[in-house]
């Protein structure tokens, strides 16, 4: 099968003294990002999909419209999923971002504390399932910005992603029930990994490397 389910990038217990248990990692990584990858593979002979890549299939499937969603929904939450997984990290939170990149956000944002806000506000308001994210646009400043479902910035022509936070349920619900803002504060004060984020800004962003 072209398309594989990653490792984290750490033990499944790895992120529970920062408020993601064992038990939200095994069913999210190896349920739920899991079926994302077999629906896709079952796509790729019906859908016209060999021989593109992850980012290929998510941009095209997002230009497609309604057409496009069957593909949209797996490729899309494949993608997210991985950069997901590596932008935390049990070493994560707190304010002390790398320079490069706290010096952008000041620019572009208006300081961390207006970046987290926006941030976050963007995850509350998202209805229903879906993702917030921060990205590079085509112009090269930083914006914060959200998607429903499995749709992306690359899908939408947004830009380049280089933090995403899941606020779909099954995200958060064992350790926040249904208290989405306490989720948000916990994934930026305490699980983002501020040096990678700074590294996918410097090489434009996630290439996860899978075709099909």
């Amino acid at each position: 099968m072209p398309f594989s389910l990653p490792p984290l990038p750490y033990a499944t217990g790895a992120l529970a003294a920062q408020g993601m248990c064992q038990e939200t990692l095994e069913l999210h990584h190896g349920k739920h990002h899991n079926a994302y990858v077999t629906a896709l593979n079952g796509l790729i002979e019906s859908k016209g999909l060999a021989g593109k890549t992850l980012e290929q299939i998510v941009a095209e499937a997002g230009q497609a419209g309604a057409e496009g969603l069957p593909v949209l929904n797996q490729a899309g939450q494949h993608w997210n999923h991985i950069l997901f997984w590596q932008v935390m990290s049990p070493n994560g939170g707190g304010d002390k971002l790398p320079a490069k990149l706290a010096a952008k956000i000041d620019s572009d944002l208006g300081g961390l504390a207006a970046f987290k806000e926006a941030f976050k506000q963007a995850g509350v308001t998202q209805f229903g399932s879906g993702w917030c994210w921060l990205i590079v646009r085509p112009d090269g400043k930083l914006a914060v910005t959200k998607t429903p479902n499995g749709a992306n910035p690359i899908s939408t022509g947004e830009g380049t992603p280089i933090l995403g936070c899941d606020v779909w349920e099954h995200a958060y619900y064992l350790d926040f029930r249904n208290v989405r803002p306490n989720y948000l504060d916990n994934f930026l004060n305490k699980l983002v990994d501020w040096a990678v984020v700074e590294s996918l800004m410097e090489q434009g962003g996630l290439k996860s490397g899978q075709s099909a």
